[in-house]
């Protein structure tokens, strides 16, 4: 089975002719399939790309990393089979493939007859009528491989063409809730993310944090949390103003992770306790001449549009449905049973792939960190060349726009 995320403005194949000039990214593969992967369509040609740009990345989302993450030992290397030629992309599709090498069928005896309770192997039955039944086939965290090889394409081109930078944390993990306003996004740093576990930038809070998955981990059961996500240097214009506006987008790409249950940009829902002269960003000019915002409660995005400033939001997840614990459900047949799980699992997927939270007790496979980034990378790679295709095809109007900056690569040495 594989899925396709249609990057662009449009939620759907484009219809009826209608092209966009959009990326495309098809994950394919099950839990306990040969492998998993994706192909990526619509990337530039002439962009240095290898193994090594996505393999860190890839690393980032590797279960069996700490005790709060699913102990399931894969080496998640990738290998790239078309689109690149002497170390540069060609402009054709994109293979990239993992093996899965760390199957263990018999953890799922249980599941070939009774639904997890708030997991898909019940509406995957309901729609298919046939699912995989290890490791949840298609609706394993796993998938969210694909996501982060292509979303390290997608971070790469956005780095050399204008210096954007996505960073994700973790935020709140069960009811440790990092303060706002404690980590400074002007100065906040990958390092300063990795340097713990649990991906929480302060490390008090980290430590609270971890000691909450692991009050919940040795019982067999599983929390929720936050990933906070942020994007500097994000050149002005990048949206559009009614259907699609950028936000729009971000939720869409965000909302389709695994286990995600919430969306939020700038204020978010607590802006709604503000009037409007508390809420509103007052514009000024800057030393530079250039309009700036004072505050941010807008997340960087007003009307549908990026207006320059940093883009932050935040994604609630869920606590991992695979526990554990002994539960109550229904078998295929429709009998009550009880139901006790085996296997490997995230006690909370916050930490590891910006996709479930970790939970206790069976096999999971995602990480919502680096996912995380990895979807909103690619939301605004495919929006930085859709706003270059529109409003830069033709010369800028200098007093109201800022001209998109061109990246500076050395020439490509191609064969003839």
């Amino acid at each position: 089975m594989t899925d396709t995320y249609y990057a662009a403005a449009a939620a759907a194949p484009p219809p009826l002719g209608h092209h966009q000039n959009s990326s495309l990214v098809t994950t394919y593969g099950e839990s306990h399939g040969g492998g998993v992967g994706c192909i990526i369509d619509g990337c530039p040609p002439r962009l240095p790309l290898s193994e090594s740009d996505l393999q860190p990345e890839l690393d980032r989302r590797r279960p069996g990393q700490s005790r709060v993450t699913s102990p399931r030992k894969e080496t998640d290397t990738c290998q790239i089979y078309s689109g690149v030629a002497d170390g540069v992309t060609t402009g054709s599709p994109i293979m990239v493939s993992v093996p899965n090498t760390a199957q263990k069928e018999e953890d799922y005896k249980e599941l070939a007859v009774a639904y997890r309770p708030s997991h898909a192997d019940a509406t995957y039955d309901f729609k298919y009528g046939v699912r995989a039944v290890q490791g949840g086939g298609r609706s394993s965290a796993r998938e969210t491989i694909g996501r982060v090889a292509s979303g390290a394409v997608a971070k790469k081109i956005l780095k050399v063409f204008s210096g954007i930078q996505v960073l994700a944390y973790a935020s709140q993990v069960h009811k440790i809730v990092l303060p706002e306003g404690l980590v400074d996004h002007e100065i906040l740093t990958l390092d300063q993310i990795e340097s713990n576990i649990v991906r929480c930038p302060d490390p008090t809070y980290a430590e609270e944090m971890i000691s909450a998955i692991d009050a919940v981990r040795v019982r067999g059961d599983s929390v929720g949390g936050v990933v906070t996500c942020i994007v500097r240097n994000v050149p002005r214009g990048l949206g559009s103003p009614v259907f699609d506006k950028l936000e729009a987008e971000l939720a869409k790409a965000l909302m389709s992770l695994p286990a995600s249950i919430g969306f939020e940009f700038g204020s978010g829902f607590s802006g709604t306790f503000l009037t409007g002269s508390e809420h509103n960003d007052e514009f000024y000019t800057d030393n530079h001449g250039r309009i700036r915002t004072k505050t941010n409660r807008s997340g960087g995005i007003q009307g549908g549009i990026s207006n320059g400033e940093i883009i932050s939001m935040r994604i609630a997840f869920k606590p991992t449905p695979s526990i554990g614990k002994k539960q109550h459900t229904v078998a295929r047949d429709g009998q009550e049973i009880e139901l006790k799980l085996r296997g490997r699992h995230d006690p909370c997927v916050v930490p590891r792939v910006a996709h479930f939270l970790v939970v206790v007790g069976g096999r999971g496979g995602g990480a919502a960190v680096p996912v995380v980034e990895a979807m909103v990378a690619l939301v605004l790679v495919d929006q930085l060349m859709a706003q270059y295709a529109q409003c830069e095809l033709f010369p800028v109007n200098p007093a109201l726009q800022e001209p998109l900056k061109l990246p500076q690569l050395e020439p490509a040495t191609m064969p003839i």
